[in-house]
Parts: structure tokens; C-alpha cells; sequence
């Protein structure tokens, strides 16, 4: 059956009971997206499906531990507290640590946008990216997600992921950006099986006609890619005495620098 947003937002319909508290607090949490920063409580109602008065009491528990804030208007944010949380979770604080000297470079290199990404679940996400503000236009943010078989980065982490996850992945449907996007499941074998071959990705205007990536891997200490990081181009505009070839060998030698460092400190994941 389908529902209707009226029939959601009916502030008399009851309470799952096999949701436990903390799944209803986790919706709240994850009714926020990029596109939706800001919520009204009637908003948060709606998009986890409680009734208005269980969504009033956990924001409000939620604002008094400060994972939400709530801005002049009335309308809810996510809190400083939820996110300098967030901000330890190893596979970002540690790696951005590591990886930040090295992206610097790059970027002084190439004054293009810079970006590093892990693979989590079926998406890309991207925990650190520098940028110019004269750089070509691109979706991608700190903390935004981005399906893998479109970006740089997620061509050379789907490249070295197992293989049973490479199946899992191109077994489903592989959403189009622009004509230029690979979603033949047959055609994106071979590229994978290039970027192997070369150690580094090319995305060329799958997700914008405007844009191009060029990837690398990371390696931890165990030699298992752990992340990707990119510069980003204009399509057909060479960047000024550094050619499309030519951005190629700085971001695998950036690369390199961050899988040295993590080899030296096996701690960092």
C-alpha cells in the first residue's frame, strides 16, 4: 500500500512497537541529508513516520545532548556535538591526518579540487576535499555520499574491492549522470580490470559533461586499499603547463605518500 504524505504526516497514528527507542533516534538523525539540512519538527515527523509528539520528544533529548541544534527560524540542524562525535571515527580523522600534507601539495600542484574518499557500503564518501573557487563546478562533499561506479575514486576503490563485492555491486542497477556514465555491467568489469592494470582511474564526464577525475589508491600497512584520492579538471581545459597526462603522475605519487606514511604508522586505519 501506498502511503500518502497525509496519511504520514497523521499526527494520530501510533507508534511502531517493534521499533526500539534507539532506531527512532537514529531516523530522526538520518531524516537530514545535503539536501535537507534544515527540518521543522512537522518535517522530521513526516520523513520517520512518528507521530508528532514521540518526534518532539526526542529532538528534544537530542538538542539537550547537542546532536541538533535549532536555528532562529525554529527549523532543526545537526549539532556541533554530533559532529565533532562523527569526527573520530578512524576511517576519517585518522586518514585525513595522514592524507592532508599530501592533498595540500597536490592542490598547490594543480590548484584543481582535490578530494579523498573511502568506500562505505555501495557509495563513496568523502571525508576531506580542498578546492579552488575558479576550479570547475562539482557535486561532491565533505561527508556526501556518491554511487562508486561514477567518480574516480570509486572506480579505483570497486577496482581493488574483492571480487564478490564487485559482482554484488554490478549486479544491480548502475544509475546514469550523463551519457557518458558506464553503467553496462560488462564494459565496467573492463574498466576495473584496467585500473589494476595501471594503478590509477580515469572518470571522464560520468558525473557532470564538464568534468574529469583522475584517482589513485591508498594502501594501509596489510597492502589493502583503505582510500582513494582524486584532482578534479575541466573537461577538455588542460590545467596551464600541466596537461591531462601530466596530472596522472602527481596523483599517484600523492598517493604513494599517504600509503608510505600509513605503512609507518600501522596504527592509523
Amino acid at each position: 500500500m501506498t502511503m500518502t504524505t497525509a496519511t504520514m504526516a497523521s499526527p494520530s497514528r501510533q507508534p511502531d512497537p517493534a521499533r526500539t527507542v534507539a532506531s527512532r533516534v537514529l531516523s530522526v538523525l538520518d531524516a537530514f541529508s545535503g539536501e535537507r539540512r534544515r527540518l521543522t519538527l512537522s518535517d522530521i515527523s513526516r520523513r520517520t513516520r512518528m507521530p508528532l509528539t514521540t518526534a518532539h520528544r526526542l529532538v528534544g533529548e537530542l538538542v539537550a545532548w547537542g546532536a541538533l541544534e535549532r536555528d532562529r527560524n525554529g527549523r532543526y540542524q545537526i549539532g556541533l556535538h554530533l559532529w565533532e562525535v562523527a569526527a573520530l571515527a578512524p576511517r576519517g580523522l585518522g586518514l585525513r591526518e595522514v592524507a592532508m600534507p599530501y592533498l595540500e601539495d597536490l592542490f598547490v600542484a594543480t590548484r584543481q579540487h582535490v578530494q579523498l574518499a573511502v568506500l562505505d557500503g555501495l557509495d563513496v564518501v568523502y571525508i576531506e576535499r580542498i578546492s579552488s573557487h575558479d576550479a570547475v563546478g562539482v557535486h561532491s562533499r565533505v561527508g556526501g555520499r556518491w554511487p562508486a561506479h561514477a567518480t574516480g575514486v570509486g572506480l579505483v576503490l570497486l577496482a581493488y574491492a574483492p571480487r564478490a563485492f564487485q559482482e554484488r555491486y554490478l549486479g544491480r542497477p548502475l544509475a546514469a549522470f550523463t551519457n557518458k556514465t558506464i553503467v553496462d555491467p560488462d564494459a565496467l568489469r573492463r574498466v576495473l580490470a584496467e585500473v589494476r592494470r595501471t594503478g590509477f582511474a580515469v572518470s571522464d564526464r560520468q558525473v557532470t559533461l564538464d568534468a574529469v577525475s583522475v584517482a589513485a589508491p591508498v594502501s594501509d600497512a596489510a597492502d589493502e586499499v583503505v582510500a582513494a584520492l582524486s584532482v578534479v579538471v575541466r573537461a577538455g581545459d588542460p590545467l596551464p603547463g600541466l596537461p591531462m597526462p601530466g596530472v596522472v603522475p602527481p596523483v599517484l605519487a600523492a598517493a604513494r605518500g599517504i600509503s608510505l606514511q600509513l605503512l609507518r604508522h600501522p596504527e592509523t586505519p
